[in-house]
């Protein structure tokens, strides 16, 4: 598909629109395609921001994109005085048009990125100190702020939720789940949804996830069942020792500045991937960007031990795996326990179902009991009583005491999985050195997940704060500006939520909010530009 110069923004974004897909209400066939062979030039469409993720992260990138602006509201006070005479100064504007380094300066809070901080103040003011006090912001659409942009999801909006436990209990509370301007209880209460506690189950928020999206008018903006093969770089540096073969042929276009100097190189990114339609088949596209957000969370590729046996089919890394193998009635009257490795909240949660179906359970894990890194730590009892059940077991019911005596639950604190056997034994060794062979019904390793990031260039090793390692959430998250969530490796690509170690929902929308604001101010500077007649490409860093 290609377009006439004589068109303009808003027909070209219509016209992309309506060839994009079906959930605009127009059955459409396929999304944009381009022949291979073809070199993308300026007759093609260039979005100017394509979001990869749909869950809560790139809901909320998607609601601040679409005009919505948080203003402090007539009646709030911040019990923070500092931060709210700060936002006293400039009550006209809203927070995305104010500077976020000054509002965030000297917060605090359970975030290493500060406008996370930020922003969960102003819509938590004083959650860790467990009060409950209502957002001080209030929200407004403001149709001229609109940055036409895209959410690629494989699933419906909510991502990773969507595919969760649906037994299980959140860890963060149903309010701190929510985002910007549907409270979560309201439309709990509407739905005439019984919600026993402050804390949901998955399914739940999943839900409240894809409403928001339809409720918030922000369906245009997704595409769902799209998977993304690769993101690269339409245009690199003329000095860019890294660059291809092929875009050396392509001739780069310049925009110069006032001032004669500086020259600037159109720099887009190709975007390629399918999407998967009701009958199974692929539709290939490509779009263009301007800009790239990467907002796919970390529960693509669970974590893996690397070791001798860890392929073996009754070798499981999930829950969902775990649940169906339950449901199915496999493990029932087997006399050999399950063995649960790892000792985080799903690793408990695991242990928590097999209790519950009267399953017999080892569990392994490397940390002592008394690790003070250890989440239960973390967690109030009173809130939390399951998970501390399970802890006391992990104290209590050790391999050291009579282990009849506890024969429904036995802990391995110390202890490294060396390997599993075929005959579904598995070797342990313990800090010691001591090693010890256990025989089991199935296998569960849930020592975290990670990003996959394959769709980029070394699978974005190389945006992370160690190059030339994986990107991990706390070992290893993506090196981004504090206060734009902007790559410091890599210009234009822009990253949030649990990429840049923000795993709880109340911190991610910081994220968007950093982001909105860049690109907000990139797009006035762009507009300013064409208006005085000085540029008007695509792709303006």
């Amino acid at each position: 598909r290609t377009y006439s110069g004589t068109e303009t923004e808003g027909q070209l974004l219509n016209s992309f629109v309506q060839y994009f897909g079906e959930s605009l209400g127009r059955k459409i066939k396929r999304m944009p395609l381009i022949e291979e062979t073809v070199l993308p030039g300026d007759s093609l469409l260039t979005l100017p921001v394509v979001i990869i993720g749909n869950g809560p992260s790139g809901i909320c990138l998607s609601y601040l994109l679409s005009g919505y602006r948080p203003y402090l509201s007539p009646e709030a006070i911040h019990p923070n005085p500092i931060l709210h005479t700060k936002l006293e100064e400039a009550r006209h504007l809203s927070i995305v048009d104010q500077d976020l380094e000054y509002l965030s300066e000297g917060l605090e809070g359970r975030s290493s990125n500060p406008v996370a901080v930020l922003f969960d103040t102003l819509l938590h003011p004083d959650a860790d100190f467990g009060y409950d006090y209502p957002p001080v912001l209030h929200w407004k659409l403001e149709q001229h702020n609109y940055i036409p942009h895209i959410v690629l999801g494989k699933g419906p909006p909510g991502g990773a939720w969507h595919s969760m436990e649906g037994s299980m209990l959140t860890i963060s509370f149903g309010d701190w789940m929510e985002l910007p301007g549907l409270s979560f209880k309201e439309w709990a209460a509407s739905k005439r949804r019984n919600i026993k506690s402050d804390r949901v189950v998955p399914e739940e928020i999943a839900c409240y996830y894809k409403h928001y999206v339809k409720v918030m008018g922000l369906q245009k903006n997704f595409r769902d069942n799209v998977y993304i093969t690769s993101v690269s770089r339409l245009y690199r540096e003329k000095d860019d020792e890294d660059r291809s073969h092929q875009n050396e042929d392509i001739s780069t276009q310049h925009l110069e500045m006032e001032d004669g100097q500086k020259s600037l190189i159109k720099r887009n990114w190709e975007v390629r991937g399918y999407q998967q339609t009701t009958d199974g088949s692929h539709v290939p596209f490509c779009l263009f960007a301007e800009n790239v957000a990467l907002a796919t969370g970390t529960f693509d590729s669970p974590g893996r031990l690397q070791v001798e046996g860890e392929d073996f089919p009754f070798v499981l890394h999930s829950m969902s795996d775990f649940g169906a193998a339950i449901s199915k009635g496999k493990l029932r009257g087997k006399a050999d326990p399950v063995l649960i490795v790892g000792a985080g909240l799903t690793a408990a949660d695991a242990v928590l179902c097999a209790y519950n179906n009267n399953i017999p359970v080892v569990h392994v894990f490397r940390r002592r009991v008394t690790d003070t890194s250890l989440i239960f730590k973390q967690l109030p009892k009173k809130l939390y009583p399951e998970y501390h059940k399970v802890y006391h077991m992990m104290c209590t019911q050790s391999h050291t005491v009579d282990s009849n005596q506890h024969s429904a639950y036995t802990s391995f604190p110390e202890h490294n999985v060396l390997s599993f056997k075929p005959e579904m034994k598995c070797v342990l060794q313990s800090a010691s050195g001591l090693k010890k062979i256990l025989k089991f019904s199935v296998a569960l390793v849930l020592i975290g997940s990670h990003p996959n990031l394959f769709f980029l260039k070394d699978q974005g090793h190389s945006i992370g704060h160690h190059s030339n390692q994986p990107i991990t959430c706390k070992g290893n998250p993506i090196e981004i500006d504090p206060y734009t969530y902007e790559c410091t490796k890599e210009a234009n690509l822009f990253a949030l939520g649990p990429l840049v170690g923000d795993n709880f929902v109340r911190f991610l929308k910081g994220g968007a909010l950093g982001i909105a604001r860049c690109l907000a101010i990139r797009q006035k500077k762009k507009h300013e530009l064409i208006e005085s007649g000085d540029g008007g490409g695509d792709g303006v860093p």
